[in-house]
């Protein structure tokens, strides 16, 4: 009796032990010692000893439109937060991406090489470097005479310039009186609970992490150019003549779309002030990047939103183009309504910044409180592609994600907004159509499968269509697919959870499973490791009806946990559609069985994903004989 006992009790334990050690989601070693060390926590939390670093970021920027050269001076006050001593001063300035020596993930022209950065003058702690910066790639190291220690702040002084591209990537010359001016000036690069310095070079693809700092910051320009950059515009009498002043002051108030410049006030001069040189002021708070444009013929319109129905608040929405960017002149009643749904709506934060600015350029790229978008003669994917550039207000923005190792934590939520606003916009048929047809059919119908990675794989370690499907459409799959197993109620509770833990700070891919997890009250992570750990595909097939003709059962080839319709037809034609969610693939990952709760003849069962498009629809259907 005691012998089959403790068989007994073995076998309850090993039962006990599998189920939830597979429950256990795979953490690379220095993802768990951070959880070790208490800088994040298994509740989805930052730890108790959870820490970041920051800056406070003084910055005289100019720019001579005649040479292209961007020169500047900057003060940084750069707080080491953590326990660790530094040694070193990494320092990140991905221009340099321009410069023939730096790697990049794609060929480019001559027109888009340049000399990169040059460091004239660099003191820390008043201690002077001879470092002209001639030898960096988009990342540079300083070794420290003194060492920053724990805690503690150390003050920057860097005086520097460097030459615009002629060809425009990300940022660069638009036309021969137009540039898009980002990643402009020499920053700390993070240092982390994680990784430590972040020395990942920029190589064009994969995109960017950045601290969280506050920015006051000017930019010197000719007269008759307008500056439009991240941030509160300080000093509007100062560079504005006082009817355009007026003008964009009043656009902070209302609904109404205004046009604060047109083409010929634009031409005739009479918008700024007729100072050789203008330097418009900005400042902006516990944000992530700074950007601005600047031209002397764009057109500017501008209006505002509420974005906070509580308290009220407005943000601007600004447009600067091209009089023949056909697709901007809607782009101030679109962000109109884009920052009011995803304000509302999905993910339902208020938009959490002052201002937006759709800038006419090359990149379809955002940037804090910006997006630099490009002429698509097409309206609606016009508006499509500005959906999801100020979608990443949240991710990256709002959450200060490591886009460069982890870029679908970013791009795939952007992604999920785009696809649920396109709803509201467009309806769900059309929506439906163009998501399957840019997001998820290059991925499932490609030939080169072997490109498929877990989606956990670091962005860096993935390139071609491995790294679009891993950071776009696979991602954002899992996140709709999340979104159907829990209804709309639990997971916007859940996102919450995720986004007011984590806003401002840095989280990574574990934080975000844990946070589901405690915010629904759900061992999720069998469905996180399905979508994230594997490499899984889309791909169910009716295998059958049971003996009796009672159950259906539906085989996942493919392996990911997707939400589908059944759909039956009798034989007296009528039809009946029973959707399953992915909870039908928690117990068995392989097969499902779906209880028939009608007697009446079968004529047909088909099987269908919607927007999890089949990589084999020709065995999503049985005709019962």
């Amino acid at each position: 009796m005691k012998k089959k006992f403790l068989q007994f009790a073995l076998i309850a334990f090993v039962l006990f032990a599998q189920n939830n050690f597979a429950q256990e989601l795979y953490m690379p070693r220095n993802i768990k010692e951070a959880y070790e060390n208490g800088t994040r926590s298994k509740d989805g939390k930052p730890g108790a000893n959870y820490w970041q670093n920051r800056g406070k970021y003084n910055m005289e920027i100019s720019v001579d439109p005649k040479t292209r050269l961007v020169s500047g001076t900057e003060t940084i006050i750069y707080e080491n937060n953590s326990k660790d001593t530094l040694r070193n001063l990494v320092i990140r300035f991905v221009n340099n991406l321009h410069k023939p020596s730096s790697p990049r993930g794609s060929e480019v022209s001559n027109d888009f090489l340049s000399e990169g950065l040059t460091i004239t003058s660099l003191k820390i702690e008043n201690e002077v470097y001879k470092e002209d910066a001639k030898k960096w790639g988009t990342v540079g190291n300083v070794k420290l005479q003194k060492p920053i220690l724990p805690r503690s702040k150390t003050i920057i002084n860097i005086q520097w310039n460097y030459p615009l591209s002629i060809e425009s990537g990300r940022e660069g010359q638009i036309d021969e009186t137009t540039f898009f001016v980002a990643y402009s000036y020499p920053r700390v690069s993070v240092f982390d609970d994680y990784n430590g310095w972040d020395r990942l070079a920029h190589t064009d693809r994969q995109e960017f992490y950045n601290d969280f700092n506050d920015y006051v910051f000017s930019v010197k320009a000719p007269k008759n150019y307008v500056v439009y950059a991240t941030g509160d515009l300080l000093n509007p009498d100062e560079v504005l003549q006082p009817e355009f002043a007026s003008r964009l002051k009043k656009s902070y108030t209302t609904d109404e779309i205004l046009h604060i410049a047109n083409e010929q006030e634009m031409k005739s001069g009479v918008v700024t002030k007729q100072y050789d040189w203008n330097v418009w002021k900005f400042e902006a708070k516990n944000i992530s990047d700074v950007c601005f444009g600047l031209s002397d013929h764009y057109l500017w319109d501008a209006s505002s939103v509420v974005v906070d129905k509580k308290t009220n608040r407005r943000a601007s929405v600004q447009a600067a183009y091209n009089v023949k960017g056909t697709d901007f002149v809607n782009s101030v009643k679109n962000n109109q309504y884009a920052l009011d749904w995803f304000s509302n709506n999905w993910p339902g934060v208020p938009y959490p910044f002052s201002k937006m600015t759709a800038f006419q350029g090359f990149a379809d790229m955002e940037y804090p409180m910006m997006c630099n978008d490009s002429q698509m003669d097409d309206p609606v994917f016009a508006q499509l592609v500005q959906d999801h550039e100020v979608a990443h207000t949240y991710f990256p923005f709002y959450m200060g994600i490591n886009e460069t190792r982890y870029a679908f934590m970013d791009e795939g939520w952007a992604t999920t907004f785009e696809y649920l606003i396109g709803i509201a916009e467009h309806g769900k048929e059309a929506a439906d159509k163009f998501y399957k047809e840019f997001r998820v059919k290059h991925y499932i119908t490609d030939r080169s499968t072997e490109e498929d990675q877990p989606i956990i794989t670091m962005s860096t370690q993935v390139s071609g269509a491995g790294y679009g499907n891993n950071s776009y459409g696979k991602a954002s799959l899992s996140y709709l697919a999340l979104k159907d197993m829990l209804g709309d109620e639990m997971f916007k509770k859940a996102l919450h959870y995720y986004m007011d833990t984590w806003n401002g700070k840095h989280p990574i891919p574990w934080d975000y499973f844990n946070s589901f997890n405690t915010a629904t009250g759900k061992n999720l992570n069998w469905f996180f490791n399905n979508w994230f750990f594997t490499n899984h595909y889309l791909d169910i097939a009716v295998k059958g009806l049971s003996a009796d003709k009672k159950t259906i059962i539906v085989e996942n080839i493919g392996g990911f946990a997707i939400p589908f319709d059944v759909i039956i037809t009798y034989a007296d034609k009528s039809k009946v559609t029973v959707h399953q969610t992915p909870a039908i693939w928690e117990k068995n990952q392989k097969t499902a069985k779906i209880i028939l709760k009608s007697a009446k003849k079968i004529e047909k069962i088909e099987v269908d994903g919607g927007i999890f498009m089949d990589a084999t629809p020709e065995d999503n259907i049985l005709h019962v004989k």
